[in-house]
């Protein structure tokens, strides 16, 4: 395979070595780049690596490079991440921005991670533990990754939506409540940008490895607790945080390793914002780039079947909420 030997080619210049490849495959996910795993064999031995890359003609050098310069600054901070080995805007046969990291075991499908037995004592403490690793992702000198955008994340939500010409009310609803509510800046740090189940490997000793940094940014280091919070993110399970533990169990980790402890109110404004961005960025990446009413709606009822609770929709935005007082969407419980 052309593939296989392009590979070759670029990790022998890079090790000054002969290397060969074998057992190339290409993974499923991985959104809009290919993903790639294969075994690289030198003299010193055999081991296994993951090739990221654009698809050809169709790449974004920056962003592959911020995504590079994420993974070496997190990896550098203890945030347990692939090593990567080499990155660059283009390769000959590969024709796109690629990287390659090592690859490591783990599970990362949510419904395995929720239910494999062999997963239960990692299970019962993940959600402390994810918060220990978000506070050492926010401990990232943001110097370090100073290519990454600073944008705020509600006006590119607010954008997006505006972008569809097609107005909902629970949309502009939770806008308003958004606007109103809005907590004080927690500081500015690295951010993931889709930190939770299925970007995390899992493993019996707890979480291998944090993946996908495309959508990494610098902001507000709770948008990250949030989005774990959000309940299309739990998959079934009935604990708040990934399905998996408590608020409190989340936040005693993140404090434990921060040496600072999030509010709870600024935890419910980026939790009820990351529903709004769930649903919002829906029709966009489930492919359609210029929804029409009825792709929003059929989107907006995937978001009621994952967020049943979704119950205290109000036309006034300061409307009292039994769960959550003036919270236009109480899908946080």
């Amino acid at each position: 395979m052309e593939v296989a030997a392009d590979i070759a080619d670029i990790l022998s210049a890079h090790w000054c070595t002969a290397v060969s490849v074998t057992g190339l495959r290409r993974l499923t996910g991985g959104a809009s780049r290919q993903v790639w795993s294969f075994d690289a064999v030198r003299s010193e031995g055999t081991s296994g690596y993951v090739l990221r890359r654009d698809p050809p003609g169709h790449g974004d050098a920056l962003r592959m490079r911020a995504e590079a310069a994420c993974l070496r600054a997190a990896r550098a901070a203890g945030v347990p991440v692939p090593e990567v080995v080499v990155a660059a805007d283009t390769a000959p046969g590969l024709d796109a921005p690629f990287l390659i990291m090592e690859r490591i075991t783990g599970e990362s499908i949510p419904r395995r991670i929720h239910r494999d037995e062999t997963l239960s004592e990692a299970r019962a403490g993940l959600a402390e533990e994810l918060g220990g690793i978000l506070a050492r992702i926010h401990a990232v000198p943001v110097s370090e990754v100073a290519m990454l955008g600073t944008g705020d994340p509600l006006d590119v939500i607010r954008d997006l939506y505006r972008s569809f010409d097609e107005p909902r009310p629970v949309v502009e609803i939770a806008l308003r409540w958004l606007d109103h509510h809005r907590p004080p800046m927690r500081g500015k740090a690295l951010v993931h940008g889709d930190f939770r189940l299925g970007n995390l490997l899992v493993g019996p000793d707890g979480t291998e490895a944090v993946l996908d940094w495309e959508l990494a940014h610098v902001g507000d280091p709770v948008e990250d607790l949030g989005w774990l919070c959000v309940r299309a993110w739990r998959f079934g399970g009935d604990a708040p945080v990934a399905g998996v533990g408590t608020r409190d169990d989340l936040l005693d980790g993140y404090e434990r390793v921060a040496g600072w402890r999030p509010d709870p109110e600024d935890l419910h404004w980026w939790e009820v914002f990351g529903t709004l961005r769930w649903l919002v960025l829906g029709p966009s990446v489930g492919g359609c780039a210029n929804p029409n009413g009825t792709c929003f709606a059929s989107w907006g009822r995937s978001t009621a079947r994952c967020c049943p609770r979704t119950r205290c929709l109000r036309p006034n935005p300061t409307a009292t909420c039994t769960d959550f007082p003036a919270s236009p969407i109480c899908s946080t419980r």
